[in-house]
This record gives structure tokens, sequence and C-alpha cells, in this order.
């Protein structure tokens, strides 16, 4: 069988406040669940592609429910094992009427910071197409980095194409310059790199999606796609270069995981053959969604709501 995007990283439950205001004021949530490779897995099935996610969760309620979650979504998760000697990361996220929600993350010595290489599966991973990276993965621990490493040399070896979204988080480097070495560095086995522009001029030192896609075009990828917002996407080929315009979101209701969202349209696009242009389209039309809903991977759509939402 051949199956069509891996994954991995960490998930974490979610607890979102019912109501506006500082967190510690916060007295009810409600149960979600967050990660940036989960969302993508997820996106992924819900338009019909055969996804899986590899990791490690703590053997609690947590752990349960996240692996619950993931087979009701159809994402395979034959290898994520199951740990006692460690937890499942979880979040506290508030909930705001505009901007950036304020996240409060307890993911230190989580159950996924304890992966390693062991747990690359061969088999397991050449049965799918494409391999997606995140840089949040490669930050949590060393051996989350060697494993990352491990899977992106074997699948490249093996002919598989690679997607990498930076998805920089400062707070889990010990500062900017290893953050901008590590990331730049994993950058380089990838086929497709798909960072924001702020995330682009931090990482390449440029200003322009233009600068920024030649600096990783002449590193040797093959597809840089530097996301600008509301405005839309940049994408440049080598060949062929050019912006997609967003779509007009009516109401920002969250703007978590609007970049995964993104990763799901150009990924599935360019796995089914759409002109570059075309992809980034879904990508940006997947992101809007995701941007209009509360929860990290709510808005992300079926295949018949996406051609409903991009034929208006």
């Amino acid at each position: 069988m051949v199956n069509d995007v891996v994954t991995f990283g960490e998930a974490m439950c979610m607890l979102i406040a019912e109501k506006t205001g500082d967190l510690i004021d916060v007295e009810k949530f409600s149960r979600n669940m967050a990660g940036a490779e989960t969302n993508v897995a997820i996106g992924l099935a819900r338009l019909g592609l055969k996804s899986g996610w590899v990791s490690r969760l703590g053997n609690d309620i947590f752990g349960t429910y996240i692996i619950r979650t993931l087979k009701q979504e159809g994402v395979d998760i034959s290898n994520v094992r199951l740990i006692d000697s460690n937890s499942t990361g979880f979040l506290f996220k508030s909930k705001t009427l505009k901007g950036d929600p304020h996240v409060e993350y307890f993911r230190k010595y989580s159950a996924c910071s304890t992966m390693s290489i062991e747990d690359y599966n061969e088999q397991y991973f050449s049965s799918f197409k494409h391999l997606h990276v995140t840089g949040i993965s490669i930050a949590l621990s060393q051996s989350v980095k060697e494993f990352a490493e491990f899977a992106m040399k074997n699948m490249k070896n093996k002919g598989k194409s690679i997607s990498f979204d930076p998805n920089l988080r400062l707070s889990l480097w010990n500062n900017e310059k290893e953050m901008v070495r590590a990331i730049n560095s994993f950058a380089e086995d990838a086929d497709i790199i798909l960072p924001g522009i702020s995330e682009g001029k931090i990482l390449t030192g440029y200003n322009s999606a233009e600068d920024i896609a030649k600096f990783y075009l002449d590193k040797g990828l093959k597809v840089v796609v530097v996301k600008t917002g509301k405005e839309g996407a940049y994408y440049d080929t080598g060949k062929e270069s050019g912006f997609v315009p967003g779509y007009k979101v009516e109401k920002v209701v969250d703007t978590v995981g609007a970049g995964d969202g993104f990763a799901v349209g150009v990924i599935s696009g360019l796995l089914e053959k759409l002109p570059i242009t075309e992809a980034v389209r879904r990508g940006n039309a997947i992101g809007s969604l995701a941007v209009m809903s509360e929860g990290d991977k709510d808005g992300l759509p079926t295949r018949e709501q996406l051609n409903r939402y991009m034929s208006c």
C-alpha cells in the first residue's frame, strides 16, 4: 500500500478559555487538541489523503484523548507509542476577540521529548510518498532532533519529497542564533519550505519575499512559498515565481493553526500535481478558513467544503 504524507511531532491537550480576559481569571475551559503536525495530518485526512503521524504520548487521559481524536479523523497512528515514564503535554489558551491568543505551555519533559531514532520504523515511513517536518519538533530535545535528522536523510535517500515549515518558537531554543542555525540546516534537506514573511526575515536577514525565496533556492530547495498574511503568498520554483492573493476573511476568530492549514493546501495540491499557483491558492483558502474558527484544527475543511468555498 502506498500512503500519502507522514509527519511526526508533539500533540498536546489544549484547554481553551470560555471567556475573554487573563487566563488567571478564567474558571472554565473547553477541551481540544493542539499540535502543528497533527493539524496537518488531520487536514490532509479530511481532504481524503492517507496521512500518518508518529510520536510518543503519555499513557494517560490526555494521551488517550489524542489517540481517540486522531482515529476519528482517519489519521494512521499505528506507530505512536504510549509510555508510562513521561506525561502528555498540555496547554492553556486564552479567548481573544482580536489578535493572537495568549498560550501557556506545559510540555517540558513530555513523552514526545523522549522520542529517539529507535522510534523510526523504516518500513512504515517508506510506505509514504511525502514527509512533512516542522521546526517545532527539532527544538523539543536532542533525541527528537536526531530522530528528525535521521528521518529526513532516510526519506530523501529513498527519493521521497519533503516539506519543511519553520514554525519558529524562540521559547523552545536557548537563543535566536542557535534557532536560526538549526532551522536553516534542516531546511537544506527539504524540497519545499513554507516560511511566514516574518520568519523569513529572521532566518535569512532579508526583508522581501523575493529575496527570502532566492536565499533558499540557492541552498538547493525546489519550491519556496512565503506566507504574507492576509495579502496572500509568494512562490518561487526557480523556473516560475509570482504572488497569489489571499482570501478575504470576514472575521478573524483565532490565528493559531492558519499556517498548518496553508501547509495542508500546498502539500495536497502539489501531491495532486496541481500547478504551483493552484496549490498556493488552495493553501490560502484553507489558511483563511482556519483563522475563522476557534480550535487549531476546527476550520480544516473536507474536500466538499473546500471545493464549495473556493468556487464562491
